[in-house]
């Protein structure tokens, strides 16, 4: 890890030494034309630094942040770092028993919230004891601001060392209680440095690069793989509070990177604007967080003229793969994640433990500096998560090839065993997604009298297409297995997702469960 100070592996300390020498120049402009330099970053995050310095804050504090996306939740993040305390985002959706389970496990000192939600998480966080609530608008009002004005716009940066935390992200709790995934500074200082360096990141003397952000910042991906990238780098952002299709093809000649979920991508692909002469000047699209589909790669190649670099990473990791992105070091295939990155050791087991021969299906496994230092306040279920030689395991189930490209195929908790036969639910959804006329499918596993279990398939119809369930399995006999067929298929007209565009199999388990009751 690299740093103007040694002593010092504050990732504040790391992003700031990156600020270009030029704090005038403009480092991130709002979609609706506000400017913020380098120098306004600078100031600002010192001015909130110190509003949580005057509080008497223990060591090792949490700030626990449900806002709306703004360039000040960012700033706000900065502060949080730059004062030594811990970030604690929160998904915008949770509502009152969520938030009263996060306030109440991690017991933060200071909690942040918009106006509008300020009335019901009041008196949720003062019950769980913490001293210190305020509330911050995307329309640059709300106390924190109020209060952080009467504050020095200089700060020093707390010393941390590598292993202190700096953020706690709540798992999506799709299998129980969500755990907080603990992330020390090290971890996103060095994933930070790595992805600058294998994305080729252009310095301000190269061109430098502009990012257009679009993602929510209370996920890994929006606030720090495109946030960081950005920082580390000097590269101006253009900031957009929320993904509008046809406004961030708009800015795509402005742009040099974008990063984006795959539903974002679709989204795109049905402006008539997204054309090659709208991407002339970007350099590299990233697509991460949710499985691509192979027809969304092909279609955004043929579009575009570019062609999408699909990686893999968890809330527990930041990243951990990445299709190339210089043809040296080979070409971006699309239904893969890619290569280990520089650091990150990966390898494929089975149910044993034991090394799965080549292009063989397993249990995925990591280790590197990127990697968590475990689950807040739950020492066992850390130790259960991690082998005995200190690798973490991921939940994911996936396959390396004889050129070393990993394939994700699914969550070990998705798997579907069905008569004693092992069933994964994205090979069936690869056939499905094949058939004329289909956009997209999720298989699911249900209990099942006879065979313990069978898989479901939800599948959505193309725009003007007729889809029927029955015609669907009869395609399926054909090309599968007979084990691997659902028994039963149903056309709806969209599956549920997360805000970061993850179909939310756990509720369709939960809607499909009694199906098969006798």
């Amino acid at each position: 890890m690299t740093s103007t100070d040694d002593a010092n592996a504050n990732l504040f300390a790391v992003l700031r030494a990156a600020f270009p020498s030029n704090l005038d120049a403009i480092a991130v402009e709002t979609d609706d034309g506000l400017f913020y330099s380098w120098r306004d970053l600078d100031r600002a995050s010192a001015m909130i630094a110190n509003l949580l310095d005057a509080l008497d804050l223990e060591p090792g504090a949490r700030i626990a942040v449900q806002v709306e996306k703004s360039v000040e939740a960012m700033v706000l993040y900065l502060a949080t770092l730059r004062a030594g305390y811990v970030f604690l985002p929160l998904n915008t959706a949770y509502r009152g028993a969520e938030i009263d389970y996060f306030i109440g496990n991690a017991e933060p000192a200071v909690v942040v919230c918009s106006s509008a939600n300020a009335a019901w998480v009041a008196p949720i966080a003062t019950a769980a004891g913490t001293r210190h609530v305020f509330t911050l608008d995307d329309d640059r009002t709300g106390t924190l601001l109020e209060v952080a004005a009467q504050c020095s716009d200089r700060h020093t940066v707390a010393a941390r060392k590598d292993d202190d935390l700096a953020a706690i992200l709540y798992t999506s709790g799709t299998t129980g209680r969500s755990k907080g995934a603990m992330l020390t500074h090290r971890n996103l200082s060095s994933n930070a440095e790595v992805l600058k360096d294998y994305w080729g990141w252009r310095s301000v003397a190269e061109g430098g690069d502009v990012l257009i952000h679009a993602l929510p910042i209370f996920h890994v991906h929006g606030l720090f793989v495109a946030i960081h990238g950005a920082l580390i780098n000097g590269s101006r952002m253009i900031w957009l509070n929320r993904f509008d299709p046809a406004r961030v093809v708009a800015r795509l000649p402005e742009a040099t990177v974008f990063m984006g979920v795959p539903t974002l991508y679709v989204r795109m692909l049905a402006e008539r604007s997204l054309t090659k002469k709208a991407c002339r000047n970007m350099r590299l699209f990233i697509s991460g967080s949710a499985p691509l589909l192979i027809e969304t790669f092909n279609e955004w190649r043929s579009r575009t003229g570019h062609t999408i670099l699909e990686r893999y990473g968890m809330s527990e990791t930041a990243m951990l793969t990445s299709n190339p992105y210089s043809p040296v070091q080979g070409a971006r295939r699309g239904g893969t994640v890619g290569f280990p990155l520089p650091g990150v050791q990966l390898r494929v087991r089975d149910d044993e433990g034991e090394p799965c021969p080549g292009d063989e299906i397993g249990h995925i496994q990591v280790d590197g500096p990127n990697v968590f230092a475990g689950y807040w306040r739950m020492p066992e279920k850390t130790r259960e998560e991690f082998t005995a030689d200190g690798y973490f395991k991921t939940g994911d189930v996936g396959k390396i090839d004889g050129l070393g490209y990993v394939t994700i195929v699914g969550r070990s908790k998705d798997l579907i065993i069905s008569g004693g036969y092992n069933v994964y639910p994205a090979e069936i959804e690869g056939y499905i997604n094949d058939l004329p006329g289909v956009a997209e499918s999720a298989i699911v596993g249900v209990p099942h009298g006879d065979f313990g279990e069978v898989g479901v398939a939800i599948v959505t119809a193309r725009a003007g297409a007729t889809l029927d369930g029955e015609v669907i399995l009869a395609e399926l006999k054909g090309r599968l297995a007979n084990f691997k067929i659902p028994k039963r298929c149903f056309v709806v007209a969209e599956l549920p997702r997360n805000a970061m565009g993850k179909v939310q199999k756990a509720l369709l388990r939960e809607q499909h469960q009694g199906l098969f009751k006798r």
